[in-house]
């Protein structure tokens, strides 16, 4: 199988290959609960929001027409009737010349159709008010469905919960939504020279930094992953605990197993499972190059380069799409991106992308991206960064002061 590593899959192809990938099974949960999950259905509003006219406003609530005219000079002299309660329904009428006394979110009373600002009203005794500007009708109040109208479309199947989302679902006394399931993401670590991180490493070993890179990966575009540990290079092992997480996971990622000494090993653990079809062994980039992308049944399995900085900026390109697919989100949403100058020149190979880790700096009124030189087995060019500019298939490079994009890191801020 070695020889498809020749033919790299250009990534507009693997996500076109990811996105073949079906959203998993809804559930139905509590609102506190749902933050930052996608829906499953779509939600209409089974009544109106606020459900009644009320004040925007502290002030008076008045006939419009009775303050037609009104000015500081000549002010409309009005009689106060009382006042509105918080909670409560008015149990008075508003009648030509009358005003009541009302908070921003009480109830208009009947017979009301606006409300003047207090700072536009004038006590002239314990019952009469002065109002010194004019307003229209409506002025100064939300009627029952100018926020949400019975019947309307909410929000819609795909849509990644935010809080103000939360907020409207409480409004409208919407008190569990259908979300997909959160995917629960296996990652097995592969390679004898790996080792636990409360374990010192002898010469030659190395501490398992990719298993708390991809779980927290996870963790922050919106999966639940599941360790299953360091796996030596051996076929046996590997597989075993593979069919495990087949069997508790929805996907399964194995960080280390297309580096040079394991891919093979790999690759055959994936085509010993039933069902197994490879769809991508290598992509078209720089850093990721030896990653493979297969399936088995309807659940996709990973094999990420073993080198920490490769592997992250697989995950972020790739395994986020992966993970969004799963869930259910469209992950064809266009990624923000921050508009930067170039510090220096990027020399780039064509056929092939590159992502260049860099970080923003501000001089002036321009953003600057800073490349940030480093080494794929190396994490600290990951901390320093704050996203990839990516350098086209048919480019042979970026130069210093040309505009280009940055993608800021997914993980970065996935969640609120």
């Amino acid at each position: 199988m070695l020889k498809g590593f020749f033919k790299l899959t250009p990534p507009e192809r693997v996500f076109e290959i990811i996105d073949t990938f079906a959203p998993l099974q809804g559930e139905e949960i509590p609102i506190e609960d749902s933050l930052g999950r996608v829906l499953s259905r779509d939600i209409y509003s089974p009544s109106h929001m606020p459900g009644f006219p009320r004040a925007t406003m502290d002030g008076y609530a008045v006939r419009s027409r009775d303050t037609f005219g009104a000015s500081p000079h000549l002010p409309a002299i009005l009689e106060l009737k009382g006042e509105v309660r918080m909670g409560e329904i008015p149990k008075m009428r508003i009648g030509k010349g009358e005003a009541v006394k009302i908070a921003t979110g009480g109830m208009l009373p009947k017979g009301a159709d606006g409300v003047v600002m207090i700072e536009f009203s004038h006590m002239l005794d314990d019952s009469t008010i002065e109002i010194e500007k004019a307003i229209s009708p409506f002025e100064n109040v939300m009627q029952p469905d100018d926020d949400i109208k019975r019947g309307e479309l909410v929000l819609e199947k795909g849509r990644r919960l935010r809080p103000p989302d939360i907020g409207a679902l409480a409004g409208l006394g919407i008190q569990c939504v259908s979300v997909y399931k959160r995917p629960r993401i296996a990652i097995i670590s592969t390679g004898d020279e790996v080792i636990p991180i409360e374990k010192e490493p002898s010469p030659g070993q190395v501490r398992d930094i990719n298993r708390y890179t991809l779980s927290c990966f996870c963790t922050a575009v919106g999966a639940c992953p599941i360790f299953l540990g360091i796996c030596p290079d051996d076929f046996s092992a590997l597989k075993e605990l593979v069919e495990r997480g087949m069997e508790i996971a929805d996907s399964v990622w194995i960080s280390g197993g297309s580096s040079v000494g394991t891919r093979d090993m790999t690759l055959k653990v994936f085509e010993s499972m039933h069902g197994f079809e490879l769809l991508v062994h290598g992509i078209a980039i720089r850093p990721g190059k030896p990653t493979i992308i297969g399936q088995v049944g309807s659940k996709p399995v990973v094999g990420l380069p073993g080198q920490v900085s490769s592997a992250f900026i697989v995950a972020e390109i790739f395994m986020s799409r992966i993970i969004k697919r799963l869930s259910g989100e469209d992950p064809s949403d266009i990624v923000p991106y921050i508009e930067a100058k170039m510090t220096r020149n990027m020399e780039s190979s064509p056929g092939r992308e590159d992502y260049i880790r860099v970080r923003l700096l501000k001089e002036g009124d321009d953003i600057l991206a800073d490349p940030i030189i480093g080494k794929s087995g190396l994490i600290s060019p990951l901390i320093q960064a704050d996203g990839l500019v990516r350098i086209e298939m048919n480019r042979e490079g970026v130069y210093e002061g040309e505009k280009v994009k940055v993608i800021p890191f997914i993980s970065k801020g996935a969640l609120w």
